[in-house]
């Protein structure tokens, strides 16, 4: 059990961080209880995660203080941190995929006989934490065998392992199913009852309400309030977040689907399970959307159109032309554009400043007849994006990676809008984003579908769908379900087709 002599485990008090050209952070608090879970909130870039770098010791604060247990502290490294009683489990998993899941908990404090490992003592530690835990998986196995959520349980149990006092959760349930969350929320609320204080960063209004005791709100790298949660709604939080009203989470619906301008008749993707014989139209000034279960293949659909993933069978048709994608180079070149699901791993060049992220997809347009690349019109299109996507960045030479993720997917939207594609599709675009951000892409949709531009968006967020969206086209296990209009549909509708094929 925790200490409780303390009313607070954790109190952060009046931190300030600058960076050059930028004050991430302005006297700042964050005062956390023992048996408490606390909601750390604010739009992307209003310094939340600088907040907890400054706390494990990733970053020095320039002033303010830290105390956790009574003591005054200053972490010189995470690892510090972690072996204190703060731990924080991230949004991006780190781990050792080659590796077994109890080699990724204890390595580098392997416990010891002797000389050599205790693989046996390893086993039954782990496997004490997973009963503890009521987590379901092999110790011996390796993570790259786990599902996403194992890997989640994983986290948690790493954190559990090192008694950690403070565990901090970094938008946990991005990747996760319902069933998922509620084990999750299940784990979260035993570490409160043994007296741990939870930090829980998460952009979804739903999960803050059912499962926070506090909160305390950020705003543009400021200490907004920190409040209990009862008595609170969620206009009044997103009041907080944004520095205004939020009237609305979605913009008024103002597009008017015209004529096909993309058909896609009996698609199937050459290795299987995957899609299968998947027919749809898009018109030029829609908005499609597309929904389905966790393993229903929805990103299949786009990642075989784009050309990055074999089709084994099937025509896409752009303005009644049929066109082959072979891969994403050539599907740039006929119109097409992406936004991967995996900002990181698949979308961003984290070290690579903002320049060269906004301009990567069209190189080619930026060539003189000499054959040089024109510095003026790449500085010029690179403002374009920064400004056209509101993306709060100190300068064109930061590199992406330390931007926030919101900031980040707005970089990635405004790259695809350079090379003026007919068709563009969005794998979860609002992933990790907040209120405010969201709503900025979403107008920023809506005016490319009054360009007619043809948009299909995949989204897990059902409101999200129901929001933007003119149709939306239900996967079920890899085939197509049905496809229903927004405006006449319903959850459960949705649903029930999305189980169809299961």
């Amino acid at each position: 059990m925790v200490n409780q002599e303390h009313e607070f485990l954790l109190e952060m008090t009046g931190i300030s961080k600058e960076f050059p050209g930028v004050k991430a952070l302005d006297k700042v608090n964050l005062k956390v209880r023992p048996h408490s879970i606390h909601a750390l909130m604010g739009e992307n870039g209003a310094g939340k995660s600088t907040l907890l770098k400054c706390l494990f010791g990733i970053y020095e604060k320039n002033e303010g203080d830290i105390v956790f247990l009574g003591q005054h502290i200053n972490f010189q490294s995470s690892k510090e941190a972690l072996e204190s009683g703060v731990s924080m489990v991230h949004q991006e998993l780190n781990q050792v995929l080659q590796c077994t899941v109890m080699d990724n908990i204890w390595l580098g404090r392997y416990p010891t006989k002797g000389l050599f490992v205790d693989h046996d003592k390893m086993y039954q530690d782990t496997q004490a934490i997973f009963k503890e835990l009521d987590i379901n998986i092999d110790p011996r196995v390796k993570v790259n065998t786990l599902s996403v959520s194992q890997m989640q349980m994983l986290e948690i149990a790493k954190a559990f392992s090192y008694d950690a006092k403070i565990v901090i959760m970094d938008e946990p349930t991005s990747s996760l199913t319902e069933k998922e969350v509620n084990h999750l929320f299940t784990i979260i609320k035993k570490l409160k009852d043994k007296g741990c204080g939870v930090v829980y960063i998460s952009h979804k209004m739903e999960e803050i309400f059912a499962i926070c005791d506090e909160i305390t709100i950020l705003r543009d790298g400021q200490w907004v309030d920190t409040r209990p949660l009862e008595g609170l709604d969620m206009d009044s939080i997103i009041a907080m977040m944004v520095g205004r009203e939020l009237t609305q989470r979605f913009p008024e619906k103002s597009n008017t689907p015209k004529d096909t301008i993309l058909e896609v008749k009996g698609l199937t993707a050459l290795n299987q399970p995957s899609i299968q014989d998947i027919s749809f139209e898009l018109k030029a000034g829609e908005i499609l959307g597309v929904a389905g279960l966790v393993g229903s293949r929805r990103t299949d659909i786009v990642e075989t159109i784009f050309g990055v993933r074999e089709r084994s069978d099937g025509q896409i048709l752009l303005n009644g032309k049929e066109v082959k994608n072979h891969d994403a180079h050539e599907a740039i070149n006929n119109g097409f554009a992406l936004v991967t699901e995996e900002r990181r791993s698949t979308g961003i060049y984290g070290n690579l400043d903002i320049t060269f992220n906004s301009l990567v997809a069209n190189v080619d347009n930026y060539k003189t007849k000499t054959g040089l690349l024109s510095n003026k019109k790449m500085k010029s299109d690179t403002q374009w994006v920064i400004d056209s996507m509101s993306v709060k960045t100190p300068s064109h030479e930061t590199a992406i990676g330390s931007l926030s993720g919101g900031n980040q997917q707005k970089v990635i939207i405004g790259r695809w809008l350079l090379t003026q594609p007919d068709v563009l599709m969005l794998d979860e675009p609002t992933r990790g984003i907040d209120v405010g951000a969201k709503f900025e892409i979403y107008q920023l949709i809506l005016e490319l579908a009054k360009k007619n531009k043809g948009i299909i968006i995949i989204s897990s967020e059902m409101p999200e769908l129901l929001g933007i969206t003119d149709r939306i086209l239900v996967m079920s296990n890899g085939r197509a379900a049905g496809v229903v209009d927004t405006k006449d549909t319903t959850q459960n509708e949705i649903l029930e087709l999305a189980s169809r094929y299961l």
